[in-house]
């Protein structure tokens, strides 16, 4: 894997996600679990996995089915995040 500005502001954002985690559960402990629509009882680390395997899905889709820009799948994938951390 080369390593770019992409790549490396990537592993960013997943720390960044990552050490905010970290933040919430010392300020509020116990991973707010909840029941969402998919009926599983999740925490705030299980939606940021579901969030993040979501838009791995998401932009692979993208890249096998266009050529176009990627700003759509961003879209996309910052949505389906907003709904994990709001209905999941």
């Amino acid at each position: 894997m080369a390593w770019t500005a992409a790549t490396a502001a990537l592993f960013i954002g997943i720390f960044a996600a990552m050490a905010v985690l970290v933040v919430l559960e010392i300020r509020w402990p116990g991973g707010a679990e909840r029941r969402g629509i998919l009926g599983l009882t999740t925490t705030r680390g299980d939606r940021l996995f579901i969030t993040l395997l979501g838009s791995v899905y998401i932009f692979l889709a993208w890249l096998g089915l266009t050529d176009a820009l990627l700003w759509t799948p961003l879209a996309l994938a910052v949505l389906w995040g907003v709904f994990c951390f709001w209905k999941v």
